[in-house]
């Protein structure tokens, strides 16, 4: 063949009636990507973002510019007044992990602050309470925390039968992993005076807890009420306080 005819652009052309995209009978394919690599869910809390890595940066740097131990009230509203929903919990869930409750209170307080923070969470104070325990708090100082736990609950309705109960029992295992046993017993009869008496598994962790941090008493008052009230896995009616 002569290159002449090589370079004929006609010469491969096909007629527009015998053409595939014209053809009645061709049907679109839709193209669909599988996963590119086998990489999970990002972890909440562990992928800070750069609003959040400032504001934990600055915190302990005012930290060492005052006592060593916390910032001043003014140096924590400017680390932390500016910060969304994620970016405080995510500096809050940081300071935990790196064993610096004292500066995590301060993020704390400022997150119970905030206007969408509209009722006690009783998971974020279990985060709480378990770093200060790792981090060896005094026992003064967790019996604190939940002391401002049951005043916050107190003054939004106090406790009521609608509470999470899976959040509360891990806030009471929490609490006597810690060693707290009074905070457990203040807890339990709060619970009690505002009808929310949890489920056959929080009864276990507590009547177990009490008992093994040698708060016999308690533990029998909390075995008595399961007994009692607790019929064929439903709660009758409310517990006397």
């Amino acid at each position: 063949m002569a290159l002449s005819s090589l370079l004929n652009p006609n010469l491969f052309l096909v007629p527009s009636s015998l053409s595939p995209l014209h053809s009645p009978s061709t049907r679109s394919l839709a193209i669909t990507c599988g996963p590119r690599d086998n990489r999970g869910p990002l972890q909440r809390g562990r992928t800070l973002s750069t609003e959040a890595i400032l504001a934990v940066q600055a915190l302990k740097r005012a930290a060492l510019s005052g006592d060593g131990a916390v910032p001043s009230p003014a140096a924590a509203a400017a680390a932390l007044g500016r910060l969304l929903k994620p970016d405080l919990l995510a500096a809050l869930a940081e300071l935990q992990r790196q064993g610096r409750w004292r500066l995590a209170l301060v993020v704390f307080a400022a997150a119970r602050r905030e206007t969408w923070y509209t009722n006690p969470d009783f998971s974020l104070y279990a985060e709480m309470a378990s770093a200060m325990a790792r981090g060896a708090a005094a026992a003064e100082e967790i019996d604190a925390l939940v002391a401002e736990l049951l005043e916050e609950k107190e003054g939004s309705g106090g406790f009521s039968p609608s509470d999470d109960v899976w959040k509360l029992t891990r806030l009471v295992r929490v609490l006597i992993a810690a060693g707290r046993g009074e905070a457990v017993r203040d807890l339990y009869k709060r619970m009690k005076r505002g009808g929310c008496v949890g489920d056959e598994y929080l009864f276990r962790v507590l009547i177990r807890g009490l008992r093994r941090l040698g708060e016999g008493e308690a533990a029998g008052e909390v075995e008595r009420d399961f007994d009692e009230w607790y019929e064929g896995g439903i709660i009758t009616e409310t517990l006397p306080v």
